[in-house]
């Protein structure tokens, strides 16, 4: 391993984890409900499910801010290949 000329100088993110936000993404059968949360970044989230009663105590006990549905993308014809959730793979079919 070489050693760079110059030493970057690292920089910590400023990433609250104090602030949390989940967004509703959809709900199946039985009522159970479909969201995204995240800590710190609404950007990086974990995709969960869980009964109406465990939602509710779920975004209760970690002060959740709920963020509006998703805009459905306008702008493309085709979506990338980064435009997926992983709840739309049982209705996709990958390349092989």
């Amino acid at each position: 391993m070489t050693r760079p000329d110059q030493l970057v100088e690292m920089v910590p993110a400023t990433l609250d984890t104090r602030k949390r936000w989940v967004r509703v993404t959809g709900e199946r059968a039985g009522g159970f409900i479909e969201f995204d949360f995240a800590i710190g970044e609404p950007e990086l989230i974990v995709e969960m499910i869980l009964s109406p009663e465990a939602f509710a105590e779920f975004c209760a006990q970690n002060q959740v801010e709920l963020l509006p549905p998703r805009e459905p993308d306008s702008g493309a014809d085709e979506p990338s290949d980064w435009d997926w959730r992983l709840a739309d793979a049982t209705q996709t079919r990958f390349k092989q």
